[in-house]
């Protein structure tokens, strides 16, 4: 195989060495063939640099031996390879029980929750993780099924942040996933098989295995492509509405306190209903309040008040309580939000 891989070439032209080989770079590997395959690559983009490349491992004590397995095997291949690997254990079933979130909801809290204080504790500034090009279109088809807006069709930002000093970085977003199973085969690296990946109760997996071949078979053969195509689409289209947002926050919005903020209404008279929807789901972002509960009604009743206040809709309550705790209320031509 020759010196520089083709799967290689493509992460160092979407994330060059250059950028992150005098830092600390903290892979995501759960064993499985993405990841693995996104240690190898790196390993063999790291030629120089300061920097250093540690893998972190988190055990989610789901499917008993086997995940014993997928610890074991993870932390063999970085002895061999001469990375750092943190490992973790989290039971997740216990912790979905207690919190009362879904298996899939809870697992992914106790991931990045667990990545985050790893990436803090090791100084790393990136959590890189291997989200391929199959992943973002089941992530988009997941969205559309489940009902969403312009900014969940743009599916997962290949950049963002983690933390206050760490970037969650995914550059395997352009590579499908059969690229770099052909990669594995030519290093004649072993993987590990995830067997939950194949249980249909979970909605990902019925996407995967079930929505997304019968869409391929029945319209479109290329329809991940057109998935993509149109998470291209959205992100472009929700990059041009958050800058028009952000240019109305700053002119529109102030923050009177902590937990505190006061919304000019008249100068949003006469803006679309969508914009006015995203510029609170910018406040809710700006003072880290909590978006899970707020779904489209939620953003339409405060648009319906905020528009009232402006003289452009019928009469709305005065005041409204929405879920985490934030209040609404109208007082002549601003609208307030407070959370305790």
């Amino acid at each position: 195989m020759p010196a520089e891989h083709p799967i290689e070439q493509s992460l160092a032209r979407t994330w060059p060495p250059e950028a992150w080989q005098d830092v600390t770079v903290l892979l995501a590997v759960s064993g499985g063939a993405d990841s693995v395959a996104l240690l190898r690559a790196m390993t063999s983009l790291k030629t120089g640099g300061s920097g250093r490349i540690s893998a972190v491992h988190l055990n989610h004590q789901l499917r008993g031996d086997e995940s014993a397995d997928d610890e074991r095997f993870v932390s063999d291949l970085c002895l061999r390879l001469g990375v750092h690997c943190e490992l973790g254990r989290i039971p997740v079933a216990r912790l979905a029980a207690e919190t009362g979130d879904g298996l899939e909801a809870a697992a992914r809290s106790a991931r990045y929750g667990f990545f985050r204080r790893a990436a803090e504790q090791l100084g790393a500034r990136y959590l890189v993780t291997a989200h391929t090009a199959d992943d973002q279109a089941e992530t988009i088809l997941h969205r559309v099924v489940r009902g969403t807006g312009i900014g969940g069709l743009s599916g997962m930002a290949r950049v963002r942040p983690l933390g206050p000093a760490v970037t969650l970085i995914r550059p395997l977003l352009d590579v499908r996933r059969s690229q770099l199973l052909d990669y594995l085969a030519e290093l004649d690296q072993p993987y590990r098989r995830d067997s939950s990946n194949r249980d249909l109760r979970f909605t990902r997996n019925r996407i995967r295995h079930q929505l997304l071949p019968e869409l391929a078979e029945r319209f479109n053969p290329g329809v991940v492509d057109a998935l993509l195509r149109l998470g291209q689409l959205a992100g472009e289209v929700e990059e041009v509405v958050r800058r028009l947002v952000e240019g109305l926050q700053s002119r529109c919005v102030r923050r009177k306190g902590p937990g505190q903020v006061q919304i000019d209404a008249a100068a949003l008279a006469c803006e679309p209903r969508y914009v006015v929807r995203e510029l609170f789901r910018g406040v809710w972002q700006s003072e880290g309040w909590p978006l899970q509960a707020m779904g489209f009604a939620q953003w339409e009743r405060l648009a319906d008040m905020l528009l009232a206040a402006a003289g452009s809709a019928s009469a709305e309550p005065l005041r409204q309580t929405l879920p985490g705790g934030v209040t609404a209320e109208l007082r002549g031509s601003e609208l307030r939000l407070a959370r305790p």
